[in-house]
């Protein structure tokens, strides 16, 4: 395993240091890459950005909007968050298996003499309270894995910045917001700062690993094409915010693997325009199933044979065919 040494806090940078890595790893070897974000919120690949932030909070706060690879919901970084990315080969079970990834930040916590436990799909908590959300993206038989650790979090911030659209500063969803979440700083037996808590988990990390700790220093040509992958991508509105198409027809439904919308501009029995939106974890982008069933007939059998074949490609997380298609067919 590698320590990809990062201590940026440039959001569009590190997002595509996490891409520039899944995609040319300067070995054949795990790496693991801890860094930390100015205040921004980064939003699931398949949401919808407008639906996701509080965009008047957001622009008096001058807080940066990015959209990263992997799906899940929204989440919201300052100094105060510790990020965590693993990227290796893929198992060959394409079910997520986000627990084992886990299980370092657990034992490095345990240590400090804190008690967390994974919960439901992807999270950590204390005391029934979450401080870290997961989320994976798969590329070609490599697997990034990432996840969020509240260690000193402004909590309001968090709860206003992502409260949606329709909130102002003072929405009343930041109280039951802030009742699900916490951070790890109050647990802590004796006070340590986010870098020294960075060190104790790096540690824990290569110790499950079973290597002795190596590191990998950005080279130049690294950062130059990390530099031009975040102009190209992570800066691009259109990749951060997306474009709503036409549409005539919209159904959302929750599931036990996460939330899914679908809008469909429907002619004459037929999709012109399909539009997925939600906070699942897919296996394969679903920009590709969207395309797929444009120009398809509007009907359960049609799309039933192009959908089944997608997911036999590509799974999402706990969400079967028939989930998909009751989004497609709500009133069914």
């Amino acid at each position: 395993m590698l320590h990809i040494v990062n201590p940026c806090t440039d959001p569009y940078f590190n997002l595509a240091l996490e891409e520039y890595f899944l995609k040319n790893e300067p070995a054949a070897n795990d790496l693991v890459i801890l860094w930390r974000n100015a205040p921004t919120v980064v939003v699931g690949r398949n949401q919808n950005t407008a639906a996701e932030i509080n965009q008047p909070f957001i622009a008096d706060r001058h807080i940066q909007v990015v959209r990263r690879l992997s799906g899940g919901g929204a989440v919201y970084h300052d100094l105060g968050n510790l990020n965590f990315t693993f990227i290796t080969a893929a198992s060959g079970n394409r079910n997520k298996d986000f627990f084992r990834f886990s299980v370092p930040v657990i034992d490095a916590l345990a240590t400090l003499g804190v008690k967390a436990k994974f919960s439901g799909r992807n999270d950590l908590t204390i005391d029934g309270q979450k401080f870290s959300g997961n989320a994976q993206y798969l590329h070609h038989g490599r697997l990034l894995h990432h996840g969020t650790l509240l260690f000193d979090t402004d909590l309001t911030i968090l709860a206003q910045a992502l409260a949606g659209p329709e909130a102002k500063y003072s929405p009343p969803a930041v109280p039951s917001v802030r009742s699900r979440v916490t951070t790890i700083r109050p647990y802590l037996k004796q006070p340590i700062t986010i870098t020294e808590f960075e060190d104790i988990l790096l540690k824990a990390v290569f110790r499950h690993a079973g290597t002795d700790y190596r590191k990998y220093a950005l080279s130049v040509a690294d950062c130059q094409s990390i530099e031009a992958l975040a102009r190209s991508r992570y800066q691009d509105p259109a990749w951060n915010y997306g474009t709503l198409p036409p549409y005539n027809r919209s159904s959302k439904k929750k599931f036990a693997g996460g939330t899914v919308q679908v809008l469909l501009n429907i002619q004459n029995e037929t999709i012109q325009h399909c539009k997925i939106f939600g906070d699942f974890f897919a296996t394969g982008d679903i920009d590709d199933l969207e395309a797929a069933l444009s120009g398809t007939a509007y009907s359960r059998e049609s799309l039933g044979k192009i959908i089944a074949a997608w997911l036999a490609e590509h799974p999402i997380h706990d969400i079967a065919l028939d989930n998909l298609l009751a989004c497609f067919f709500p009133n069914l």
